[in-house]
């Protein structure tokens, strides 16, 4: 058997696959090409600029993206009460063609408000979210409040992968 050729049933279907050579690491810049956020932060303090540092993509603040800015929405708000209601109300204007023409809602981001479980009334509105939308969930990450960054939490990989921040 020549190296670098898998062997298996796609064979017969497709021919013969090659395992690529292991070559040099790409750069973390690579994956923020895939595809970029504009990230839209539904009240203050939601994380929107530390999403932004993290995952790659346009940092909208509390404003819709500009003109020049990726269209594609990923609307940011923290677990507490009124960040969920604040992004409820952000979904619903998509929902009724309210948001400004062109914009694209891909998701919604929920960031934790404090570590741990969230007590069971709000996990109940993050369920009735999730029922409508996409929602992806960021823990509570201690190295963030002190501004160490790095790497996006391993329990973020399906965000990572939609930013194309995955490691």
């Amino acid at each position: 058997m020549q190296t670098g050729m898998r062997q298996g049933p796609e064979i017969w279907i497709r021919g013969p696959v090659t395992t690529p050579e292991p070559g040099p690491p790409e750069p973390a810049h690579a994956h923020a090409a895939a595809r970029r956020f504009s990230w839209v932060g539904t009240h203050g303090g939601a994380g929107v600029s530390t999403l932004a540092a993290v995952y790659g993509g346009h940092d909208s603040g509390r404003s819709w993206p500009g003109p020049g800015d990726p269209p594609s929405v990923l609307l940011v708000a923290r677990t507490h009460a009124a960040g969920l209601d604040t992004v409820a109300g952000a979904v619903e204007l998509f929902r009724r063609g309210q948001a400004p023409p062109g914009l694209d809602l891909d998701g919604v981001v929920l960031v934790a408000d404090a570590p741990g479980r969230l007590p069971r009334p709000l996990a109940q509105r993050v369920k009735s979210l999730e029922a409508v939308i996409d929602v992806y969930r960021v823990p509570w990450v201690p190295s963030w409040r002190l501004g160490e960054l790095g790497h996006p939490p391993r329990e973020t990989a399906p965000l990572a992968r939609l930013t194309g921040e995955a490691r």
